[in-house]
């Protein structure tokens, strides 16, 4: 696959080899220790709960920096928090980061400062309590005076990552990092993009987040689209926050594939986690803004052509089924992936292919037949990969008087 890279598009991709921990003598390991190598310094604090509505509103306490996921967390989860208060059960506590003197970024705990927040507000009744019954139903301004005074009186503890852990910027970011990969370790899981968007900030990973509120991606995805609201605030509504797609990220993994596939001649043994992995923290570093407003026409021209040319079931695949091919309704990333590869390299005959959108549109059935193993499963090696790019560039092709 030959796509035509823009300058300054092509990004270093390599595995950097991992220090053979036997090369240094114990002398050399005590020396790094004693120096305070990679050595977090910290304290502690801890917040009564009536107070988190006036630090989650104050300017001291930046609540989304990047590392921060989507919020996730449903009504029946925030309860489940309040009544652990109620019933004083030990909670995790949370992690700052000093960025400034008593300025703090909210490295983890986002969710639970924000149930406190809104519970206090009175934004959510608690539901599905396990041992305070009773309380279902209720806010926090209903709830009897005694549940109150005892909810008031509990802390949330935290942890203070401060700034005198880092000399400088780029050691903070490392750090920063490092410590949110280990305190995610363990508890809910983390989607892949959600960890490369915590660990792998930057000019690719923004451009991947705001293209992927693009209205034919998210037609094409079935993800509710951007309404007027959200394009002037920058606030997506609550039937966006809760999509699945939306809450886990995987809506800016497909953007991130999309132009990590322009570059597979880098992917060299390696899983396709890695190759993005790597694509994404190499493209934070390595791009600038000339590169990624092309990068962003070329998405944007190559979704808007997927939907004009197939409709709302461009990436959704033939299947059979009790001896009927049918047409799925589910859009699968294994057609998206190579569709959205060959399409942008037929743009500059996009016209040409729409004049024929009818016999592309009763060719595909037949063609999914023709090439059904190559596109069952979920086999997303390299050489499957352009395999199948191949393949629907030619069908694609067939169709343009050269």
């Amino acid at each position: 696959m030959n796509n035509r890279l823009y300058e300054n598009e092509k990004v270093g991709l390599f595995q950097e080899s991992a220090d053979d921990q036997n090369s240094f003598t114990h002398e050399e390991i005590n020396e790094k220790y004693k120096k305070g190598e990679v050595r977090i310094i910290t304290e502690q604090a801890r917040y009564p709960l009536n107070t988190i509505v006036n630090l989650v509103s104050s300017e001291d306490y930046i609540l989304n920096p990047e590392f921060q996921r989507r919020h996730r967390w449903d009504v029946s989860r925030k309860s489940k928090l309040i009544e652990s208060f109620i019933m004083n059960v030990p909670i995790p506590p949370i992690f700052l980061y000093e960025v400034e003197y008593s300025i703090y970024e909210v490295m983890d705990g986002l969710q639970r400062l924000t149930a406190i927040s809104q519970f206090y507000e009175d934004e959510f009744e608690l539901q599905d309590l396990v041992e305070w019954k009773e309380l279902n139903g209720l806010t926090y301004s209903k709830l009897p005076e005694q549940i109150r005074k005892g909810i008031d009186r509990r802390y949330i503890s935290s942890i203070i990552l401060l700034q005198e852990t880092a000399k400088t910027v780029s050691e903070a970011n490392r750090l920063k990092q490092l410590v949110f990969e280990r305190i995610n370790s363990g508890g809910e899981k983390l989607e892949a993009q959600e960890i490369r968007n915590a660990l792998y900030p930057g000019i690719l990973n923004n451009l991947t987040i705001s293209l992927s509120r693009n209205i034919f991606f998210c037609k094409l995805w079935n993800i509710p689209e951007p309404d007027q609201a959200e394009i002037d605030t920058g606030k997506p509504r609550k039937e966006v926050m809760e999509d699945k797609y939306f809450k886990d990220m995987t809506d800016a993994e497909l953007v991130l594939r999309f132009f990590a596939y322009r570059q597979m001649d880098q992917w060299q043994g390696n899983t396709m986690k890695f190759f993005l992995d790597e694509f994404q923290k190499k493209g934070n570093q390595q791009f600038d803004s000339e590169v990624t407003s092309k990068l962003e026409k070329l998405f944007n021209d190559t979704i808007n052509f997927a939907y004009e040319l197939f409709g709302e079931k461009a990436f959704c695949l033939y299947r059979k089924r009790e001896d009927k091919w049918f047409h799925y309704d589910r859009p699968a990333k294994i057609l998206y992936d190579p569709l959205m590869q060959a399409l942008s390299n037929k743009l500059s005959r996009k016209q040409e292919l729409l004049t024929k959108r009818e016999e592309i549109i009763d060719g595909l059935e037949q063609f999914h037949k023709s090439q059904f193993e190559l596109f069952k499963g979920r086999d997303t090696n390299k050489t499957k990969v352009l395999e199948r790019i191949y393949v629907l560039d030619d069908y694609l092709s067939s169709f343009i008087n050269d």
